[in-house]
């Protein structure tokens, strides 16, 4: 079932190689006559998480190297930024996500203050396996924070977000808020517009627009060509520090140093932001590239909490700060 899932969207051929290049659990891999929510969300990641290997060449590398090796990356969670300000006909900020994540069996499961940014994130894990299928962290940023111009710029550029949610989508949403389940082909037609959900939902920023939402926020700047993609999917380590090591001597552009959490259960780093080519308006309407910060990967450790057992699943508001730097302009 999870195949069939990954595979409407993918293509059989892919959908082979994304489930086999992750970590999941035997629970998830069961047949049965209807698809569960949690089978659901783990397609949904598994689909995001390949798409984001098409977007990161870095990561794309790792991943190869690390399935060639015998390997299978455990994924943690991704990462994606929203905007609280006006965004058109997408609601705005992390409502955007919770409205679908919940009925995919997501809670909120942290809160996590982001003042140097201007932003707040949010943490959505699953009720059902919340240590095997990835949660999300849902970032937003509080345009009302921002300087009056940059306040015009955003404004300019995410009033003309659409919703990428349609019937389709609030059939298959709707059947899991009621059931936790339904079958195949409600499934297939709807999970396509929630991969679509991660994506960009709005036009090509002018060039005046984005150099102003940078010289104010780069977290800003990156959701004007990247919107709502993943920002970045991470890969679940037993020794953060020792692997940020080797892939330094491997010539990986790594963040320079890991992110500690303040109960040190927490560990995380990242290579540096794969650059990408966008396009953006000039005032006489036309075209112009020019290359700016995509997605990255990013590593995580974490520690059982004393005394449970169960891995810490939390975040930490200063390593999520620091991990934020890898998206801004080199």
């Amino acid at each position: 079932m999870l195949h069939r899932l990954v595979a409407s969207v993918l293509g059989p051929d892919e959908a082979d190689d994304a489930i086999d290049r992750l970590v999941i659990a035997p629970a998830l891999l069961e047949d049965s006559p209807h698809t569960s929510r949690a089978q659901i969300a783990m397609a949904l990641n598994i689909i995001l998480f390949s798409q984001l290997l098409e977007r990161v060449p870095t990561a794309a590398r790792y991943v190869s190297e690390a399935t060639a090796a015998g390997e299978r990356i455990r994924f943690d969670h991704g990462a994606l930024r929203t905007i609280d300000g006006p965004t058109g006909a997408l609601p705005r900020g992390f409502g955007a996500f919770a409205r679908f994540l919940e009925p995919l069996g997501y809670k909120a499961a942290g809160l996590y203050p982001l003042p140097r940014l201007c932003m707040t994130g949010r943490a959505f894990a699953h009720r059902d396996m919340p240590e095997d299928i990835p949660q999300y962290f849902v970032s937003e940023l509080h345009v009302d924070a921002l300087p009056a111009e940059a306040q015009a710029a955003a404004a300019r550029v995410f009033s003309s977000s659409v919703d990428p949610l349609g019937p389709d989508e609030w059939t298959l949403l709707n059947a899991l808020a009621r059931d936790g389940a339904c079958d195949f082909e409600t499934a297939a037609a709807g999970l396509p517009g929630l991969v679509r959900a991660f994506g960009v939902q709005h036009g090509a920023p002018a060039l005046a627009d984005y150099e102003t939402l940078l010289a104010a926020s780069s977290e800003a700047a990156w959701i004007a060509t990247e919107g709502n993609a993943f920002n970045h999917a991470t890969d679940r380590v037993p020794d953060v520090v020792a692997l940020s090591d080797a892939l330094k001597a491997r010539m990986y552009p790594m963040k320079a140093a890991v992110e500690f959490s303040a109960n040190g259960r927490v560990r995380q780093t990242a290579f540096l932001a794969d650059k990408v080519m966008r396009a953006f308006r000039l005032a006489d309407g036309s075209l112009v590239e020019r290359e700016v910060p995509g997605s990255f990967y990013e590593f995580i450790s974490r520690d059982p909490v004393p005394g449970t057992g169960s891995l810490d699943l939390t975040f930490d508001s200063g390593n999520a700060t620091g991990i934020f730097a890898v998206t801004q302009p080199q």
